[in-house]
């Protein structure tokens, strides 16, 4: 089935993965294909969580539109288990094949694209980098992660610490209450609970390679473009700038070429209002047009 809508043409498709039907829709820009770096980058957009190929609040249909407009062809899609997808629901853990699928889709439907952006937000970005950690797919030439997901016991409660009880403690009204007795036990279990947590080993590779420490080696190999986004009103990002600051496995990771890191100081975990989506969207316009 094909459409019109801002931003050029649209395309529904389905293809498979290991059995499955993956339904997807493709964003083919409005122009004829041109010989142009625009042309030749296509873009698959990762939902990662309990999501579907729209997004929240239509986030990645906006996203998919914009980036058409600009003339790069995109892919959104639902993963196995998701939205009109046939298959068993899964974690963001285990979403290399659906990306895998997803590409040759992309690529498939728009023959003049030779290599591919993978844009992910919160564990979309996760699973983008866990799909290279596990494919090395020379085919993807980019990677735009928003808010990564990077969550452990230690990391939220270093967090919480940092960002939530540092600043409680310096109002005056936290300790009025304390001496009062209006801040209930409960209260000061739970900063004591993440004050032991906190101080918790922070190298965790002797378990086996949790995900967080797959996701830092894919970072550390990939030598491809990538453009990090982190929303200044969201606990996962504070969680990801502190892990990535903390961890052995992620040293150096800001300093390496090639990578952009850009603060939304205004934006929340999905860019919820109309000017930071689109303030994003033309960010990772200009990023894809300086990176290729």
């Amino acid at each position: 089935m094909t459409g019109q809508a801002a931003g050029g043409p649209l395309h529904a498709v389905t293809f498979d993965c290991a059995g499955e039907s993956l339904v997807g829709v493709i964003h083919r820009p409005a122009a004829a294909p041109v010989a142009g770096a625009a042309a030749l980058t296509g873009v698959v957009v990762v939902v990662g969580g309990p999501q579907y190929r729209a997004g929240s609040h239509r986030q990645f249909v906006h996203l998919a539109r914009h980036l058409a407009t600009a003339g790069h062809p995109v892919l959104r899609f639902d993963v196995r288990g998701m939205g009109d997808s046939s298959g068993a629901q899964r974690s963001f853990e285990h979403l290399g094949d659906d990306i895998a699928a997803a590409i040759q889709a992309l690529m498939q439907d728009q023959p003049q694209v030779r290599h591919v952006v993978l844009w992910g937000l919160c564990d979309g970005a996760s699973a983008a980098l866990l799909y290279l950690h596990e494919h090395a797919d020379p085919r993807v030439r980019g990677l735009c992660l928003l808010n990564p997901w990077v969550r452990s016991e230690a990391s939220l409660a270093r967090t919480h610490v940092k960002h939530y009880y540092r600043q409680r403690l310096v109002q005056r009204e936290f300790w009025a209450k304390l001496f009062s007795g209006r801040v209930a036990g409960q209260a000061l279990r739970g900063l004591w609970r993440n004050l032991r947590a906190a101080r918790g080993p922070v190298d965790e590779a002797a378990r086996g390679a949790p995900f967080q420490v797959r996701m830092a080696q894919a970072w550390q190999c990939f030598n491809g473009p990538v453009l990090l986004v982190l929303s200044g009103r969201d606990y996962t990002a504070r969680e990801f700038d502190e892990t990535i600051s903390s961890h052995p496995a992620w040293q150096g990771a800001l300093a390496r070429i090639g990578v952009q890191r850009h603060d939304a100081a205004l934006a929340d975990h999905t860019f919820s209002s109309r000017t930071e989506r689109d303030a994003l969207e033309q960010l990772t316009t200009r990023w894809l047009s300086h990176a290729f």
